[in-house]
């Protein structure tokens, strides 16, 4: 017999189950997760530097078929059973049937990521307090190049600040889903848009701001290639936070009456939203002080610095933007180590307490690998990677994307259409059965498909 409509573990517990206690809660806490770091050091360059504005028209398109989707299907899942990743699809899958593999490959896909995304979030803590004293206060990238080698290539600056910023989301996650991921995020969320801004308006009053402006907007549609396309779907897929079983723990923790395809259009937008205006209180400063344009770590640790030491007030304004990063890289955090922590709960039974505390060992002793990749362990490179760049690799080409398809091929093809409208409408309340028609369409065939080519693209198959 199908245990298809059977209830979900936690669904017996009704209201004593911990959730989200507002639509802003949800909102704020689902962000928090899909803006990380990747929002101010990849996506502004990858935009300017593929097409600026016709970039952003592929972008959106590729988040409507194969980023959303995806994520209104395992909210959608999760908020149903009311269950961790594993739990969920246990529980909805028929009998006998191993569709909760797709939830284990989350947990495990969020464990690798929390490990090397810990210490990235590690370096940014470090230069908040190494902003506020003013260590890396020279225009010279030079040597803010070596500040920043110096950081990393220390082991013990390495473990401790890794160990530290494991210990602070740690404190957060044991107060719980309302008392202390909701609480968090609402208050974080809206400091980081007003920290945006503020840098964002102080970069645009620097003479030679437009060249920065015209980087990210002006429209090249000569750059737009069958490369870029594929580009924009990896870039929809991997910043909404999707694959790893983030949202499904999330979407557990929505309230009944919450319109996930109208809440997580929200989060895209938002998620966005925050990148362009990343993009305005960097890019700007970029070409107004004559340095060359980046991605990635060199440019948050080593143009970053260098251009507001090079600005009048550029001390308070390299302390706010390390503020904001790190405040970005705390969303998301909450989000990866909640994953496995919601699963001991549910699943062993666990305290949330000693849920977090063993995740948070675990952590501590996985993640060193990567927090010694430039230092001890630099020549330990299994693969021919180091430790961070392989967990970067298995989770990136080969967990995230996979568990995507799967999601869809299980949404699609065995939990069916009339499960999908039951849940979407909230049991017939809303009226958007179009709405539900196009997202089931999208997971049956578009979307796994799409999913697909990024997969191959990232494995270096096309």
């Amino acid at each position: 017999m199908s245990k298809q409509n059977s209830p979900a573990p936690n669904e017996a517990a009704g209201k004593s189950r911990d959730g989200f206690t507002s639509s802003f809660g949800v909102l704020a806490a689902t962000l928090g997760s899909a803006v990380g770091l990747g929002n101010i050091w990849k996506f502004p360059y990858v935009t300017g530097a593929n097409g600026g504005a016709g970039f952003l028209v592929v972008y959106l398109l590729a988040t409507l078929l194969v980023g959303l989707p995806v994520m209104i299907a395992e909210i959608t899942l999760g908020r149903k059973a009311r269950a961790d990743a594993v739990s969920t699809l246990r529980t909805l899958a028929p009998a006998g049937q191993w569709w909760w593999l797709v939830g284990l490959s989350g947990v495990v896909a969020a464990f690798l990521i929390m490990s090397f995304y810990s210490e990235v979030a590690a370096w940014v803590f470090a230069y908040v307090f190494k902003a506020m004293r003013g260590d890396i206060l020279s225009s010279d990238p030079a040597v803010t190049s070596a500040a920043f080698g110096a950081l990393i290539s220390d082991p013990w600056q390495a473990l401790l600040w890794q160990w530290g910023v494991l210990l602070l989301i740690g404190g957060i996650l044991v107060c719980g889903v309302a008392k202390g991921i909701e609480a968090v995020t609402k208050r974080l969320m809206p400091l980081l848009f007003v920290l945006l801004l503020v840098i964002g308006v102080r970069s645009l009053m620097l003479p030679g701001a437009a060249a920065g402006l015209a980087f990210l907007f002006t429209p090249d549609w000569s750059k737009l290639s069958a490369s870029v396309v594929l580009v924009a779907m990896g870039l929809a897929f991997f910043k909404l936070s999707i694959g790893m079983g983030t949202m499904i723990t999330y979407g557990s923790y929505f309230r009944a009456e919450q319109n996930v395809p109208l809440t997580t259009v929200r989060v895209m937008a938002a998620d966005l939203f925050v990148s362009m205006l990343a993009g305005i209180a960097i890019f700007p400063a970029v070409f107004s002080f004559g340095f060359q344009p980046a991605a990635g770590p060199s440019l948050l640790f080593i143009t970053i610095p260098a251009v507001f030491a090079s600005m009048p007030f550029g001390h308070l304004f390299m302390v706010l933007f390390f503020v904001l990063s790190a405040v970005a890289a705390t969303g998301a955090m909450l989000s990866l180590l909640e994953v496995p922590v919601s699963v001991m709960v549910g699943r062993f039974g666990v305290s949330r307490l000693r849920a977090t505390g063993i995740s948070l060992l675990l952590l501590a002793l996985v993640g060193a690998s990567c927090a010694l990749s430039n230092s001890v362990l630099a020549d330990v490179k299994p693969f021919g990677m180091t430790f961070f760049d392989l967990f970067d690799y298995l989770s990136s080409n080969i967990l995230l994307p996979l568990g995507g398809i799967c999601i869809c091929l299980f949404v699609a093809w065995v939990w069916g259409r009339q499960q999908l409208e039951e849940a979407l409408s909230n049991q017939g309340a809303l009226a958007n059965k179009q709405v539900v028609a196009m997202v089931y369409l999208l997971l049956k065939f578009i979307t796994p498909a799409l999913i697909a080519l990024v997969m191959l693209r990232g494995l270096g198959w096309l």
